[in-house]
């Protein structure tokens, strides 16, 4: 048992698991990329709200200092402590911010907040003092995560001090956390179901190329009638009506070409059992039998010799290459046809019809369907019989015909006549093969048309060449 490197190699990474990792891949980009878009938008959010409320705040205190009375005196605010005192018995701040009355070197007044102990903190002490006199905003990490401090400079005549705006970023930011902890343990959820669905459907898409797998490593050059079931309307059966397709075009000419050979055999055989049988028999000492066998065995080297040439031609006329198809005007190329006709044999020929006409076609390989189709009516006419030849465009085809007045062919025969080594009856001093005829076919088909007989008008045959309209850059049937 031998093993394969390469295709062991090939087998390390499926398709199946590539598709599923590139599956997974994107949607656990996607799902990533609109936690991120969310969390920078809401984090966006949040950070203007805590601006806007301190700026307001700011504004509120800055008003409140310059136009607002001291409630005791109805005059104008003397002390920096009625001015903070009062602020922040009117303002609520919210959960995560606490407001601070600063002055004497340490926090005095404190609005209610869960965190009571940091307003005496000495690192908000140290950021006080530092912008006592010229106010502003901070930003840090402090035991209670990160804070923004913001002082707000107060002074009279006799006092100073600063109201405090502190905001607690970790309790600010703990709803969007929770809820983009929620969004990613619901998003590893999705992407493990949507990896279990791709897996599914992955494997069910690729059914068919497992099947079409085994029944590659199924055929065998002696087999080849299996095919694969075809099921839906997808990429994936098109590839498998293809398949099954190719197997078909692969079945037919392996049949053909086993056919092929056992008539070629059969053929061959004939001669070669007369020259071995006349060459065992022969008696050299006589000359008259030497001359005359001779002769005989000289004749069946020649007819073996046509039978090859025959079959050259034929399988030749399988090749796209052998084909150079190009504009034909039908008119001079019929009368020329007639003209090489009337070397095969003394009869009546005729032209039937030849429009103005133009035609794309291989001119050299139609004219050797045609003048076989004519040596056929000779073999099946009599001197000065009638021959006709003749060519017509119209939109179903280009059509070229050869018409004899013999004695027709037979509706038995008319199946299988153009068939590699198939005869109809003949006369009796027709030698043929069986192959001009399927000559011609192979000629018709290169060209994505047929050859068909019909019974002619009054008796005889009529053999017609139906080719298709086609362009002169118009590839080949198969090619």
């Amino acid at each position: 048992m031998t093993t394969d490197p390469g295709a062991a190699g090939l087998r390390g990474v499926s398709v199946r698991s590539r598709l599923i990792t590139a599956v997974a891949a994107l949607t656990g980009l996607a799902l990533a990329s609109a936690g991120v878009f969310v969390y920078t938008y809401e984090a966006g959010r949040i950070e203007e709200a805590v601006a806007t409320q301190v700026d307001q705040e700011v504004e509120e205190f800055r008003t409140l200092q310059a136009e607002g009375t001291d409630p005791a005196t109805g005059e104008p605010f003397t002390s920096v402590e009625a001015l903070i005192d009062l602020f922040l018995s009117r303002n609520v701040p919210d959960d995560d911010e606490t407001l601070i009355g600063f002055w004497g070197g340490r926090a005095r007044l404190q609005s209610e907040s869960p965190h009571e102990g940091y307003a005496r903190s000495p690192e908000l002490s140290e950021v006080v003092t530092r912008r006592l006199d010229s106010g502003g905003t901070e930003r840090f990490e402090s035991q209670h995560g990160e804070v923004v401090v913001t002082v707000v400079p107060a002074a009279n005549s006799s006092t100073s001090g600063a109201l405090v705006i502190v905001n607690f970023m970790r309790e600010e930011y703990g709803e969007l956390n929770q809820t983009i902890t929620t969004y990613a343990l619901v998003s590893a959820l999705l992407l493990l179901l949507i990896s279990g669905a791709a897996a599914w459907q992955a494997g069910r898409l690729l059914s068919p190329l497992r099947t079409l797998r085994e029944t590659a490593q199924d055929i065998s050059e002696t087999d080849l009638s299996r095919r694969i079931p075809e099921t839906g309307n997808d990429d994936i059966t098109a590839l498998t009506r293809t398949f099954n397709q190719m197997l078909g075009r692969l079945d037919a000419a392996f049949r053909g070409q086993r056919q092929f050979l056992d008539d070629a055999g059969h053929e061959l055989k004939t001669p070669l059992t007369v020259l071995q049988g006349h060459l065992e028999l022969l008696d050299s000492d006589d000359a008259d039998e030497v001359e005359a066998t001779r002769a005989l065995l000289l004749d069946e080297v020649d007819r073996m010799s046509r039978l090859v040439d025959e079959l050259i031609t034929l399988a030749k006329t399988d090749r796209p290459d052998y084909y150079r198809i190009d504009a034909v005007e039908l008119a001079p190329y019929v009368e020329t046809l007639l003209e090489k006709c009337r070397a095969l044999g003394p009869r009546c020929w005729v032209v039937d019809d030849a429009g103005a006409h133009v035609a794309q076609l291989d001119e050299q390989r139609v004219t050797q369907a045609m003048l076989q189709l004519a040596q056929n009516a000779v073999k099946h006419t009599d001197d000065g019989d009638e021959i006709g030849l003749g060519a017509h465009v119209d939109e179903r085809g280009v059509r070229l015909w050869v018409r004899d007045t013999g004695r027709g062919v037979d509706d038995a025969d008319k199946a299988h006549i153009f068939d590699r080594f198939s005869r109809a009856r003949v006369r009796d001093d027709d030698e043929g093969f069986g192959l001009g005829l399927s000559i011609v076919a192979a000629i018709a088909r290169a060209h994505g048309g047929t050859v068909r007989v019909d019974d002619a008008p009054g008796r005889g045959a009529v053999f017609t060449l139906v080719l298709p309209h086609r362009r002169k850059d118009e590839p080949w049937p198969g090619s």
